[in-house]
This record gives C-alpha cells, sequence and structure tokens, in this order.
C-alpha cells in the first residue's frame, strides 16, 4: 500500500507525576534498532506485526511500531496511529531521496528500509547496517523515584559525532478488535507501541547526562522506555548511534 503523509508538529512538552521507586538498568548494548510503520487498515501487516513480536523478545534488537494513520480513510480509523510517525517515515523517504512510503516498511537501525513482512530480509538488513558508528555509542538509562536519568558516552567516531536524544513511551502489547475496513474482524495485537515521542536534546558528540520527569513516559498503558542517539535531525533522520531500553513495571 502507498500513500501521502504530511506533516505536524512534534511534542517537546517534558512533565512529572508518576512514581517509581526502585532503580533498574535498561538493556545493554543493543545492536539494532528496527521501526515498523503499520497501520490497523493495512491487510499485510498483521505478519509484520508479529515479527515485531518476536523482535521484541531479542534483548539485542530494540524493535518498535509506529503506527501511521494515512490509511484512516479506507473505513478504519486506527485507534493507535499518529500523524508524527506518518511524518517521520516521510523524512525517512526525504533523506533516501524516494517516494517509497507504504506499510508494512521497517526502517533498520535509520539507514535500510524493508518490507515489514520479510523476516530473512530485516536481519539481513540488520547485519549490513551493523557498520562503523552504527550502535556503538553507549546509552543507559536508569529509574530513580520520580525521575529517569539517560547517560550517554563519549563518542569515538571519526567525526565526533553529533545528533538528536528522543525518548519513546512504549506500550509492550496492545490488543485490538478491528470493526471495518481490510482488516475488519480481526483480533490483532501490536507490540512495543510508541505512544509518545518526545525529544530530550541535541548531542555534540560528548558524554552527558540528562535527568527527565515522568509525567509524559509513565502513564496507564505505557510499561516500557526508549531512548535513541540518532544522527541528522528531526527533519532528515540518519543512521542510529545509540539506545537503550528500560521497563517501567
Amino acid at each position: 500500500m502507498m500513500g501521502h503523509t504530511y506533516w505536524s508538529r512534534w511534542s517537546s512538552a517534558l512533565g512529572i507525576v508518576a512514581v517509581i521507586a526502585a532503580i533498574r538498568p535498561a538493556h545493554a548494548e543493543p545492536r539494532a534498532v528496527v521501526e515498523l510503520f503499520t497501520s490497523q487498515g493495512c491487510s499485510s501487516c498483521p505478519p509484520a506485526d508479529r515479527i515485531v513480536g518476536e523482535l521484541a523478545r531479542d534483548p539485542s534488537v530494540i524493535a518498535l511500531s509506529m503506527p501511521v494513520d494515512y490509511w484512516d480513510y479506507l473505513g478504519w480509523k486506527d485507534t493507535l496511529a499518529d500523524s508524527r510517525f506518518s511524518a517521520r517515515q516521510k523524512a525517512y523517504s526525504h533523506t533516501r531521496g524516494d517516494r517509497n512510503l507504504y506499510t508494512p516498511q521497517m526502517i533498520v537501525n535509520g539507514s535500510a528500509q524493508v518490507i515489514g513482512n520479510d523476516r530473512a530480509a530485516i536481519d539481513s538488513a540488520i547485519k549490513n547496517t551493523s557498520r562503523e558508528g552504527v550502535m556503538s555509542v553507549p546509552v543507559s538509562m536508569t529509574l530513580s523515584g520520580k525521575l529517569l536519568n539517560i547517560s550517554v558516552e563519549a563518542s569515538k567516531l571519526p567525526n565526533g559525532g553529533r545528533g538528536e536524544i528522543w525518548l519513546c513511551s512504549v506500550s509492550r502489547s496492545v490488543p485490538i478488535s478491528v470493526g471495518r475496513g481490510e482488516n475488519r474482524g480481526r483480533e490483532l495485537t501490536y507490540y512495543n507501541v510508541v505512544r509518545n515521542l518526545t525529544k530530550v536534546g541535541d548531542w555534540n558528540g560528548g558524554s552527558g547526562n540528562w535527568t527527565v520527569p515522568l509525567e509524559n513516559i509513565h502513564r496507564e498503558g505505557i510499561d516500557a522506555a526508549v531512548v535513541y542517539i540518532q544522527d541528522g535531525s528531526r527533519e532528515k533522520p540518519g543512521p542510529m548511534l545509540g539506545a537503550a531500553m528500560t521497563e517501567l513495571r
């Protein structure tokens, strides 16, 4: 399926209300971040959604679902869709210099795009994008009381490295009953669904620490957080440089 997307404003608000007492480290040294652009209105997407569930069980892979909204006009409004994800998919297309916008589309390490229901192609893309610099910056997260602490080590990249730091609020598993459209009558489960995306700051290649309140991270239905450093910018995203994931429960 192919479709039009449009830009929307990205939230950067950070707040606080939630309380989490324990201090827990994030998963260490993932080799890949994979992003699935999917839709409840796409009949080709359920196999790709299941693959995200499989990848989510691999501690060396951070797999994310980013439901898009541009198929809503076909008769079913995606209950998890966010226009920011449609904009992100379009930004990747602009960076590549093509117009390949479809579902299910998987972006691997910010640099390779493959059909999201082709597991062999996904595994190959993970291997082929593991070049110098990609996922080489150590990132960690700890939860302490009402705060999420993010630590980034200095880059060893030849050019020093630059990019942006983003924080995702994640629902690990979301069951959906689809009432209309191409998947009418189906009971589907979506894994590692991004429910909010917040820019933490810009990264200049050096070591640093960021402390984030939890209001926009930990709320009903949110049970994990992902932070990633990405080369480039929101408008022109590049390779993933580092990432970490931690449970909120």
